[in-house]
């Protein structure tokens, strides 16, 4: 089995840029993490309200099974589960895994160990950039989360609890029940706007579904930024085999940001999460169109992927099928390059985050991310991915 250990032990940055001696800074962490199937004990369904507005969360929510019988139907969908096909509806779909994350399946999933995987998530959450900004991340992407439940009790940990976290989530028809959300400090980070955009896949008729890509616009200290959050389409069935659904969730999040990037300009993008393709892979070069290198930027190749660096490196995020692979990725418009701190927030760091505690120490996993689950058996870690950050600086006004 081949091993990494070699470049885990690390927090290495991947990119500086030139600072001003004694000059007081602004910075602002952004990061995300992959949570590694954050599911409450309680089995779920999802509930749609096709009478609300699909901007609405409570157009489609996950609510436990045992209250569907309150709702006013119970009706089970059997038709393709899509935004426009289920307006003016009231149905229910029973999720794949509602109930394998509860006390009475194999995992034996109860609150004890619920509790424990909150507190270790809320420790690394807190943790990115805390070496140089002195605080937790502004905004934090959240990957694999079961329903927004679960991210309300993440954000009331002791080690989150005094940040006063917000949330913007939208339940996805991905399979598995699983989405992606965004949490972000009040208090420096304004959202103006959010939506979930569907990634459509189609195989021979019969639609495949996935997460949704979750774009949220608003203002990050007073400037305007917009953040797309990632989950796209696992390898399963093989990489050659399953890239052309990461293909098209590309499509879906060019299209976000260059929509966002047309209407203004100024707006400063950052595209993260776990893309599971690695910065050099088609989907992300030929399809998002994300050049590797400052010097590649043009009007064709707007985004920068700003993990090729460590790449070249041989740094990774995780291990897939016994090899090292760089899914988790932050990609940026070019506007948050600079070479100096100016007046407004430009790029300082760029980190994946692997102290030692989030590295597995023996076994045959040695030297990968301390998952939180070794088949049904919680183990107590963390996570099957290390998360990744990049810090902003600017000038104090």
């Amino acid at each position: 089995m081949k091993k990494f250990t070699s470049f885990l032990f690390l927090i290495i940055c991947c990119i500086s840029f030139a600072q001003q001696k004694g000059q007081l800074r602004k910075v602002a962490t952004i990061g995300f993490l992959n949570l590694e199937n954050l599911f409450d004990t309680i089995p779920s369904a999802d509930y749609i309200d096709g009478t609300k507005d699909v901007s609405n969360p409570s157009f489609h929510r996950s609510v436990p099974i045992d209250s569907l019988k309150y709702l006013e139907t119970t009706e089970e969908y059997r038709g393709e589960w899509k935004n426009e096909l289920l307006k003016g509806k009231k149905v229910i779909r029973h999720q794949t895994l509602a109930d394998e994350f509860t006390v009475n399946s194999p995992k034996n999933w109860n609150t004890k160990n619920y509790n424990i995987k909150l507190a270790n998530e809320a420790k690394v959450i807190s943790e990115l950039g805390a070496q140089y900004t002195k605080t937790a991340p502004v905004v934090v992407g959240l990957i694999e989360v079961e329903n927004r439940q679960v991210i309300e009790d993440l954000i009331k940990q002791p080690a989150l609890a005094k940040y006063d976290y917000g949330i913007i989530h939208y339940n996805s028809f991905d399979a598995r029940g699983i989405d992606v959300a965004l949490i972000y400090q009040k208090r420096r980070f304004t959202p103006s706007n959010s939506l979930k955009k569907e990634v459509k896949i189609y195989n021979e008729g019969k639609r495949s579904y996935t997460r949704d890509i979750l774009v949220v616009t608003g203002f990050l200290d007073n400037e305007k930024v917009a953040f797309f959050m990632n989950h796209w389409p696992s390898r399963s069935g093989g990489e050659a085999g399953s890239l052309p659904k990461r293909n098209a969730a590309a499509v879906v999040l060019k299209q976000q940001m260059d929509s966002v990037r047309l209407k203004d300009p100024t707006t400063k993008l950052f595209a993260m999460g776990d893309f599971n393709d690695d910065p050099v892979s088609s989907s992300l070069k030929n399809y998002l169109k994300a050049a590797l290198t400052p010097k590649d930027l043009s009007p064709e190749m707007p985004f920068l992927n700003l993990m090729y660096p460590l790449y070249k490196k041989g740094i990774a995020s995780l291990a897939y099928q016994n090899a090292p692979n760089l899914f988790d990725q932050i990609i940026v418009s070019g506007n948050i390059l600079s070479d100096q701190v100016g007046k407004e927030y430009s790029l300082y760091k760029t980190e994946i985050y692997a102290p030692p505690y989030l590295i597995n120490k023996e076994g045959n996993w040695k030297g990968y991310p301390l998952r939180s689950w070794d088949g049904d058996r919680f183990t107590g870690g963390y996570s099957d991915h290390f998360p990744a950050f990049i810090v902003l600086q600017r000038e104090v006004q």
